[in-house]
């Protein structure tokens, strides 16, 4: 019901009233009224402590009228705003909690992150791993200040990339303090919709790039375990994800064994597209940043990374990758960090999952499952059918009919004679009649078929290396989620797309948004309630319980997932 001490209120409350009451300051007294009168419109301020702000009259939702939400004092929890998303969709949000009320089954957040508070952090890991790893840390945190630290014209001059600025919320500062604090993010929950969540770094995120072994090393070693001293009693509905260096095979077999033996982990963020030095290149201290190439493990790599995955599929750790592709190569720009910041997830994913599956890893660890988060689906889909279009035209029993010596030439001559060509046909006479005999070389290669650690023989083996290992973190709010559900894959295949908040950064607005975000998909008819299902707990459930049968054991969705679980088991052993 709409309280009655507010006159506006009713007035708005009509039946073809159809969009929300936004509020200007969750806890304060001025509300901003966004109708679909003209006479009151947007421009309205209503002056009145109503802490409960989404009126949806078609889904029955009722304002709450209780004491302690009239009072003002606890507006800032109760109420559930969003300046951003019901302006631009004209949505009408549910709040989380009642999204979650109405599924049959619990929300995973696949990739929620915290941000750790630097100061006291390193001051932690100096304490369990030396003035090495604190001071290693430290340095890497004050990548972001240096750049912002130079003037326009110096890092145009130097070519530094504008970092973001002003990433933290300060609006909203419970959200703030939310990400700082697991517990308090886990108080929060329920609030967000949210059953159980693995959460990433924010920090963490540049470590598995520190250029020096033993920094690197030492730095997420140390990293690893302050981190889980954070969340060790949260574990029910909560686990961070551990980092694992990947520069070279040891170091990451040595942190894979730390971490789950020592720390109980059960999800590992795994380094990847990080630079390597070009080694023709005379060394520079100010050029070699730009004299790099990526590390994407399945091709071109200097070392074996078998023995890696074989490990992951010992222990029962599912790689993912969260890796960067900003501030560097078509992302470096020094004025425009949003020029920077745009697809650099997707592109670095990208990367590193094309890498995996053209170096047959998928072939020869068909166990494995693979995610690559924050970068949304769409890239994925487009790759997948890429690659196979790419198979059907350069697979080694296509490229037959592209032999140099398919080509006949007294044919081509006799056309271009026929057709009035001159000049073309004395160059072609002077080559003997083949048009291009600098390019018949194959650049070395003993093996021609790009493909062929994939083994491919049949259609089911795309479905199989491809959209089955591999998992792909979305963002709640883009609308590109629905083509992992949709019929336009290749073979009508499902991509696995998984539901990621990513709360604790600055594209969350308010941490109360992601669900309702995602849920837009299903009211507005682009994916069904068992799509929903799939993205916000099934597929996250198949990406961790896969690997690791016992990974939801002790939490709150233990019996949910161990009941899906024992559903896909069922089908395997069906096939």
């Amino acid at each position: 019901m709409i309280p009655r001490q507010c006159p506006y209120l009713h007035r708005i409350g009509a039946p073809q009233y159809r969009r929300s009451i936004q509020c200007n300051a969750c806890s304060g007294a001025s509300w901003h009224v966004a109708g679909c009168f003209p006479d009151i419109g947007p421009r309205l301020q209503v002056r009145h402590l109503v802490a409960a702000i989404t009126i949806y009259r078609r889904r029955n939702l009722t304002l709450p009228t209780d004491g302690a939400a009239l009072d003002g004092k606890s507006a800032g929890r109760q109420c559930h705003c969003s300046t951003r998303r019901e302006e631009m969709t004209g949505h009408a949000h549910q709040t989380p909690a009642q999204i979650r009320a109405s599924l049959g089954h619990p929300v995973i957040d696949g990739d929620g992150h915290w941000v750790e508070y630097d100061p006291v952090f390193a001051e932690q890991m100096r304490k369990v791993g030396g003035d090495r790893a604190a001071d290693g840390f430290l340095a890497a945190m004050n990548v972001t200040k240096a750049g912002l630290d130079m003037s326009v014209a110096e890092r145009k001059r130097r070519r530094v990339a504008m970092p973001g600025f002003w990433t933290r919320q300060t609006g909203n500062t419970l959200d703030r303090a939310t990400a700082m604090m697991p517990r308090l993010f886990y108080d929060r929950m329920e609030e967000f919709g949210t059953d159980f969540a693995v959460i990433y770094p924010t920090a963490g995120l540049r470590l598995p790039r520190i250029k020096d072994d033993e920094t690197r090393r030492a730095v997420i070693h140390a990293y690893n375990i302050v981190s889980a001293g954070y969340f060790e009693k949260l574990s029910d509905r909560m686990t961070p994800a551990a980092i694992i260096p990947m520069h070279h095979p040891e170091e990451a077999i040595a942190e894979l064994e730390f971490v789950t033996r020592e720390l109980g982990s059960k999800a590992a963020m795994f380094g990847s597209a990080f630079p390597r030095q070009v080694e023709s290149v005379k060394p520079d201290p100010e050029a070699d940043r730009f004299a790099v190439w990526y590390e994407v493990f399945g091709i071109d790599s200097p070392y074996d990374y078998d023995p890696v995955w074989s490990r992951c599929r010992d222990l029962k750790i599912a790689p993912t990758f969260h890796s960067t592709g900003s501030n560097q190569a078509l992302r470096n720009s020094p004025t425009n960090f949003v020029y920077n910041h745009i697809g650099h997830f997707a592109d670095a994913g990208h990367a590193a999952c094309k890498g995996i599956f053209l170096g047959g890893v998928t072939r020869r660890f068909p166990e494995l499952r693979w995610a690559f988060l924050e970068g949304g689906v769409g890239w994925a889909a487009q790759l997948f059918g890429d690659l196979i279009e790419h198979w059907e035209r350069r697979n080694i029993r296509a490229l037959e009919n592209m032999k140099p010596e398919k080509l006949d030439k007294m044919k081509l001559l006799s056309l271009v004679e026929k057709y009035g060509y001159g000049d073309m046909l004395a160059a072609l006479k002077a080559r003997n009649g083949t048009p291009d005999p600098e390019m018949h070389n194959t650049g070395g290669l003993e093996d021609l078929d790009d493909f062929s650690r994939c083994k491919i023989t049949r259609k089911q083996d795309w479905v199989d290396l491809f959209a089955t290992p591999f998992y792909f973190g979305c963002e709640a709010d883009d609308r590109m989620n629905s083509i992992a559900f949709g019929k336009v894959n290749p073979f009508g295949a499902k991509l696995n797309a998984i539901y990621s908040s990513d709360v604790g950064h600055f594209d969350v607005i308010d941490m109360r948004d992601p669900l309702p975000e995602a849920y837009e998909l299903v009211e507005d008819g682009f994916i069904t309630q068992n799509d929903f299902h799939d993205f916000v707990f099934g597929n996250s459930v198949r990406l961790w319980g896969t690997q690791n049968p016992n990974f939801f054991d002790g939490t709150r969705i233990a019996k949910e997932a161990k009941a899906l679980l024992g559903q896909a088991a069922v089908r395997t052993a069906a096939e």
